[in-house]
């Protein structure tokens, strides 16, 4: 008796299309960060400016993470265009509680993702979402610690370079434990 091998075709789900959501979510996270991280290169913040553009290319990056959670599950991908996002900014405080709000949006639409995952009764989907779960309290915790750096910086900028120098906030280097991304993580 031979046995060909089928392929399984997944069934669509809330999950899933949540997931496609998120992936544009993520790419706006990073052109947002891409924003930010000019304006400050712009006021001549060096540290400030490098701090962003690592958060952009690390949004980059979890979209891609979502990428290849979906290819690997066999559900067609198609990758989004992404909404506007602000380029005009007068001060330090406001491009920082931007990227804060921004962590706190993306924390409620990951739980969401675990939710539905959850709801669907996808134990791979929810195991997926484990590591962004965590990845979350990281990035609201490392907002809210900069937002308070400025805050307390009085307006000397060279404070919360300083800061950036020396604590080297959000450059952890890579978590072994991160889900692969396609074409690999930049």
């Amino acid at each position: 008796m031979t046995t060909t091998a089928k392929k399984i075709q997944p069934r669509e789900s809330r999950f899933h299309q949540l997931l496609q959501d998120q992936v544009r979510n993520e790419l706006t996270a990073s052109q947002q960060y891409l924003a930010v991280a000019v304006w400050f290169d712009n006021e001549d913040l060096p540290r400030l400016a490098a701090h962003f553009y690592r958060q952009s290319v690390e949004e980059r990056n979890h979209a891609m993470m979502i990428v290849q959670y979906l290819m690997d599950n066999d559900i067609k991908v198609a990758i989004p265009s992404i909404e506007e996002v602000r380029n005009d900014f007068t001060e330090t405080r406001e491009l920082v509680a931007l990227a804060l709000e921004q962590e706190r949006e993306v924390t409620q639409e990951i739980v969401t993702l675990a939710k539905a995952a959850r709801d669907e009764g996808d134990y791979l989907g929810e195991q997926f979402l484990q590591w962004f779960l965590k990845e979350q309290v990281e990035e609201v915790s490392q907002m809210s610690t900069l937002l308070a750096v400025v805050d307390r910086s009085n307006g000397n900028l060279f404070d919360v370079e300083n800061f950036l120098a020396r604590e080297s906030v959000g450059d952890e280097g890579s978590d072994p434990t991160a889900p692969p991304a396609a074409g690999g993580a930049l």
